[in-house]
């Protein structure tokens, strides 16, 4: 016997006394319809099946998880699901990680009873970031929930009726040409292959073959602690060492570290923020690290794009910086080199296809992988990824400081930028470079500091639903704060579109953004320098070609211009 809050379930309540309901449709607070009844059970004196997820407990019930007759019920429901399911499992990028088939194993379906009409549907592979695969769906309506009501955006919504029923747009049109911010949290919270990343590995491969082409990888804060959890690793293992010598078993001419330019948007975006705070310019001035916010912001509130930084993000930064800084000194034609960005995020495919990502005349970054699809390309080159000794990034393109490595958490580009200009403002050490008000995971979190005898106001939103609310207060004048860091995926980077996807059952039990942000934290806490501007190689680099941060050369190469969905190339 147990006490129980009203409005408890059965199947939280079956949790806190260790019976494991399987579940298909349910996503804790994002999902929770009973749609796909998979949790049926059994509860004496009632008629008919009780659906666990949204059946509350009452005093004195008898619930029966496992019975024979629940059992049958749940295999039933699934042999229904897979009559009218892409099978085509071993060709799946899902295979092995996919909810449906992990079910199928254990109910032990292995033929299909229910055989007939299968609805056929186009393929959606327009957008240079999503695939929708219609025909591996299975009507959960977790993307829909996620895109609805976590990111405020609704791109997607269940269309037609009974056996016609399907998951798709306004008027059935891509998501190339919706309201989709291609933050790819759809895909985090898919459990089959419906939704998928654009794979852009075939291209890589291709490149890595051509002798005549020099092949530089820069690799995202967060893929280091997320990549380790594609080969088994404890979720949020720093994997960074293995990383870089799995990337140079592969073939890549160098491997470089996005911190890196990090580090440079940092000396951007504080001089950026301390040039309107001195100036009175328009103020909040909100951070642009992140394409989907970005896009988000141009769709949603053309009208306030000056607020936002003109800064690019840091892997396309770093980008133009190899294309242009790192070729002359190291006498290497651009034109020659590819630069392909390992990104925990689906939306910087997106990002490197805009108009103004081109700062030597050639494209910044060529290609972007996700941390997910680097996984694919070391397993086929059958690296044993557990077993591979560390090593480090090449320098000096791979010096960088404690300050980039937060970037891929929510709070962390807000902290890095604080480092730098409180100590440009002040002219002074800081005596303390945690910035604990910025931390943690909620949603949005406010702060007011005392920097130089100013009171600023700044505030760290994760979460497009969540972003929505500031943005409404911005157009509404009740914005009373300076600077505003903004980052598409609840949590941040860490927990981007692009990551390893966990199932419903492990993100139940486990706190995926806490083991992961105390990864890169701790990676911040050990490093030997801990703000962006006292990198010692962008000192050079600003000395030798960039000149000052904010310069005419820093704007030619380091920042671009925002406009009401301007047009990119596919």
């Amino acid at each position: 016997m147990f006490k129980y809050k009203n409005g408890t379930t059965i199947l939280e309540a079956a949790k806190k006394v260790n019976i494991d309901i399987p579940t298909l449709c349910f996503l804790k607070e994002i999902n929770e319809i009973g749609d796909c009844r998979i949790c049926v059970v059994e509860v004496e004196g009632k008629r008919g099946f009780a659906t666990s997820c949204i059946q509350k407990v009452e005093e004195g019930m008898v619930v029966h998880t496992n019975t024979a007759k629940v059992i049958e019920a749940r295999r039933t429901v699934l042999d229904l699901i897979l009559s009218n399911h892409d099978r085509e499992c071993l060709t799946c990028v899902r295979n092995g990680n996919c909810e449906l088939q992990r079910l199928a194993q254990e109910f032990g379906v292995t033929d299909i009873q229910y055989r007939g009409e299968r609805n056929k549907h186009e393929i959606d592979d327009k957008s240079p970031s999503i695939v929708r695969d219609f025909n591996k769906c299975i009507l959960c309506r977790r993307c829909i929930s996620t895109c609805k009501n976590v990111q405020g955006i609704g791109a997607i919504d269940c269309t037609e009726r009974g056996f016609s029923s399907c998951i798709s747009t306004f008027e059935n049109h891509s998501l190339n040409d919706v309201n989709c911010t291609f933050c790819g949290q759809c895909i985090q919270n898919c459990p089959v292959g419906a939704l998928k990343e654009k794979d852009n590995t075939s291209l890589v491969w291709e490149k890595l073959k051509d002798e005549d082409t020099y092949v530089v990888v820069q690799t995202a804060p967060a893929v280091r602690v997320g990549l380790g959890e594609e080969f088994g690793l404890p979720i949020g293992t720093n994997v960074a060492g293995k990383m870089v010598t799995a990337l140079k078993r592969l073939g890549f001419d160098k491997v470089f570290d996005t911190n890196t330019g990090a580090d440079f948007t940092i000396m951007e975006e504080a001089t950026e923020f301390i040039e309107r705070i001195k100036n009175h310019g328009v103020l909040p001035m909100t951070t642009s690290c992140c394409p989907a916010w970005v896009r988000f912001v141009e769709m949603n509130y053309p009208d306030l794009l000056d607020h936002v930084s003109s800064c690019k993000s840091p892997h396309q930064m770093f980008g133009a910086i190899i294309k242009s800084y790192y070729a002359k000194k190291n006498n290497i034609d651009p034109s020659k080199i590819f630069v392909i960005s390992v990104m925990p995020c689906i939306a910087k495919k997106f990002e490197r296809t805009r108009e103004d990502m081109q700062g030597t005349g050639f494209d910044d970054v060529d290609a972007v992988i996700t941390t997910r699809e680097l996984a694919r390309m070391i397993k086929q080159a059958h690296i044993e990824f557990v077993e591979l000794p560390d090593s480090g990034f090449d320098n000096p393109m791979g010096e960088a400081t404690g300050a980039a490595a937060i970037f891929g958490v929510t709070g962390g580009v807000m902290e890095a930028a604080l480092r730098t200009a409180a100590e440009i403002l002040e002219g002074k050490k800081l005596e303390r470079l945690e910035f604990e008000q910025v931390r943690g995971e909620q949603g949005i979190k406010k702060a007011c500091l005392n920097i130089a005898g100013k009171e600023i106001k700044v505030v760290v939103v994760s979460g497009l639903n969540n972003a929505r609310k500031v943005m409404d207060d911005m157009k509404n004048g009740k914005a009373d704060y300076d600077f505003l860091e903004v980052m598409a995926c609840p949590g941040g980077c860490i927990m981007g579109g692009g990551q390893p996807i966990k199932s419903s059952k492990t993100r139940n039990v486990v706190n995926v953004f806490k083991k992961r942000s105390d990864s890169l934290y701790s990676i911040d806490e050990k490093s030997a320098i801990r703000k962006s501007h006292e990198n010692p190689y962008l000192k050079q680099a600003y000395k030798e070609y960039i000149g000052e941060p904010g310069g005419h050369e820093a704007h030619k190469l380091l920042h671009t211009t925002y406009g009401a969905m301007k047009k990119y190339r596919i």
